[in-house]
């Protein structure tokens, strides 16, 4: 009994009021802990903390029942809805390159004051259409047809702008804004040229008058010469910046969300109703790191045995490669079926269905405004015996044939000129052009002269077969650019066909400070 009351009275009691930090409301040291266990504490904390950097560094948010709401975390009123990166770019770039041109419409007066409003009003209804972009797909057809409705607010906002009737100090102010405001065509424009090209090529025309002003204000020296410049400096500033944002978000026109609501839902109104938020305004975390933040997010996914964020992925192998030819079957399905057979399948009747070409109604008809002959869409099909027979009655006439395939033109008659235009695997015999013989983006495509033709024209064509009589040998010429598989063919003294290529190589030197050109000696 006394040695046992002596260790009760040499043994210390764990103080209950540690100040010893607690982590996800779990205390590390019980109050009853034996002065053995004491140790473990400080191994218990360091363990406890590591973990707690890894969750923060792979983003994971602890349950509410062991993790205390954090200090500093906003109230859920003032946290807004997350905007699109396209949007929040757009809002910056008003920021930064048109609050400077308002202010400096404002420093020159009332006149200029409501001249820099309504430019703010165009901006703001490019904005609208902006947020049309990121909430639809890209609608069926003709985008600028589609768009023509939601196209009104910047339409309105622009016809202010040039009904604007300002004093005759401000006249070149006012044409500089008309030129500059042409930009704002690049939401119905598709390459080329790219947007970001079209909108800096408009700075020339708007710096035109712009120079004008500065030269008026260094010639006068007036004391508000400065503020003018700075309005000609803020509107350059102003386009070169719009530019800078549709390069890199709107590189190929207005970007669309590809899974988006169809565009056919879209209302006039529904969106640009909201003018842009101002600088100041906070932004979810989540926002910051979107657009421009997304390489330092990766970072943090970077662990220190150096494993990232694409750790773990599976390789695509080239079975899997949809666009590789070798493994696609002839009805245009991949050779690998458990790819994505569900996903696949839209794509390839998208693809199918581009692939057909529709081709419009068959027309052989004579128009007197130009003395022409149309011969289009014409097929073996449509055609008896898949021979279209053309009867020229004046040699002033010409025949233009434009997509005709597999099919034979027989011309009868003299005439002005012969035209192939986008004709695949078609034969034409004519008897005499007085002008020439265009061929241009065909395929496949012979043409014979039964009597004379002065002149051969070979434009952007693949395979094409010109036949001469032994008279036009020594008078036809031959023009060729961007051209393959050109053949000229002609009977000789004794009767013969004979047969040449037309040389597509060349070799060419620099003699005496001017380039020569040879055939190559694949044709001697």
């Amino acid at each position: 009994m006394e040695e046992s009351t002596t260790m009760a009275s040499t043994s210390t009691a764990p103080d209950c009021k540690s100040n010893a930090p607690p982590f996800n409301n779990l205390y590390l040291r019980n109050c009853t802990m034996s002065s053995q266990l004491k140790p473990l504490g400080g191994v218990l904390d360091n363990v406890i903390n590591r973990l707690a950097a890894i969750e923060a560094q792979l983003g994971i948010t602890p349950s509410s029942s062991t993790a205390p709401p954090a200090a500093d975390a906003p109230p859920a009123a003032l946290i807004e809805e997350e905007l699109h990166p396209r949007l929040s770019a757009y809002d910056e770039h008003v920021q930064r390159s048109l609050l400077p041109l308002t202010e400096a419409c404002t420093a020159l007066g009332p006149e200029m004051s409501s001249l820099g409003t309504s430019i703010s009003n165009v901006w703001t209804s490019m904005r609208g259409l902006i947020e049309l972009g990121t909430l639809y797909k890209r609608p069926m057809g003709d985008v600028p047809t589609a768009l023509q409705p939601h196209l009104k607010p910047c339409q309105d906002a622009i016809t202010v702008v040039n009904s604007a009737r300002l004093d005759r100090k401000f006249d070149n102010h006012i044409k500089a804004v008309k030129e500059m405001l042409s930009c704002v065509s690049w939401v119905v424009i598709s390459p080329p040229p790219s947007p970001a090209n079209f909108v800096k090529d408009t700075v020339g025309a708007s710096d035109f008058w712009a120079n004008k002003i500065r030269k008026e204000c260094r010639m006068n020296e007036s004391a508000e010469g400065p503020s003018h410049i700075k309005f000609c400096d803020a509107l350059k500033e102003l386009v070169n910046d719009l530019s800078g944002y549709l390069k890199e978000y709107h590189l190929s026109g207005l970007a669309w969300n590809p899974n988006g609501k169809d565009f056919s839902e879209a209302k006039v109104g529904e969106v640009g109703t909201k003018p842009a938020p101002a600088a100041s305004t906070p932004k979810p975390a989540a926002t910051a790191g979107a657009g421009g933040g997304i390489f330092e997010e990766l970072k943090k996914k970077q662990t220190g045995a150096g494993d990232s964020a694409a750790t773990g992925l599976k390789k695509v192998t080239k079975d899997q490669q949809t666009w590789r030819k070798e493994y696609k079957k002839p009805d245009g399905q991949v050779t690998n079926a458990q790819s994505s057979p569900v996903a696949s399948q839209p794509v390839v009747k998208a693809a199918n269905a581009a692939a057909v070409k529709t081709m419009g109604p068959p027309k052989c008809e004579y128009q007197d405004r130009g003395c022409k002959w149309n011969v289009e869409n014409q097929t073996k099909e449509n055609c008896p015996g898949g021979v279209c027979k053309v009867e020229v009655t004046d040699s002033k006439q010409q025949v233009y044939i434009y997509k005709c395939q597999n099919v034979t033109i027989q011309i009868t008659g003299k005439l002005k000129s012969v035209i192939l235009d986008s004709c695949t695997k078609i034969g034409v015999v004519f008897d005499t052009a007085i002008s020439a013989c265009e061929i241009v983006n065909c395929k496949s495509v012979q043409v014979q002269a039964t009597n004379l033709c002065p002149s051969f024209s070979i434009d952007k064509t693949d395979g094409c077969v010109v036949h001469l009589t032994n008279e036009a040998v020594g008078l036809s010429s031959f023009v060729t650019s961007k051209s393959s598989e050109m053949n000229v063919s002609w009977p000789d003294d004794q009767g013969e066909i004979k047969e040449a290529p037309i040389p597509e190589q060349f070799q060419h030197k620099i003699v005496n400070g001017s380039v020569t050109s040879q055939v190559s000696d694949l044709y001697h």
